[in-house]
């Protein structure tokens, strides 16, 4: 690759939102993950980047491990920026759980689940993110993969 390449590339950067932000989280357990020292995504997915520390952090908050698990698949889906909190929990009910599996699913394929969903749940196919939408989507989850 040459250097004019490499310069015109554009670098997705993982993107750190604040815990509040992510979706399903009660109050209590922002408190509880705040008491614990993680008050952002990026925190969440430090502690907990392996199945021992997930089962110690659940331990230590006193909830069952499954909870912890879906709070780092969020918090891993919002590292893509375009995806963020405010598309993460769509992707998870969309059975999309990891950046791994995002950057290797089709785009016109997720885009039916996605909208299989929203009519499904809201009978609203208007709130369906366009397919180019979901393209970038994948686009950046490869990006962040090869970092």
């Amino acid at each position: 690759m040459s250097p004019k390449q490499k310069s015109s590339r554009t670098v997705t950067q993982p993107g750190d939102w604040s815990i509040e932000q992510l979706p399903g989280l009660s109050d209590q357990e922002q408190s509880q993950l705040k008491e614990h020292g993680i008050t952002t995504t990026r925190q969440l997915l430090r502690k907990a980047s392996t199945p021992q520390l997930r089962q110690t952090l659940a331990n230590q908050l006193h909830i069952k491990s499954h909870y912890v698990d879906k709070w780092v698949a969020l918090a891993d889906l919002a590292r893509i920026p375009t995806v963020g909190c405010q598309y993460c929990g769509l992707l998870l009910h969309a059975g999309i759980a990891s950046v791994r599996q995002l950057a290797q699913t089709p785009a016109h394929r997720l885009h039916q689940q996605v909208l299989r969903l929203q009519v499904a749940t809201m009978q609203r196919r208007d709130l369906c993110p366009p397919v180019e939408e979901v393209t970038g989507w994948i686009k950046q989850a490869k990006e962040l993969l090869l970092r």
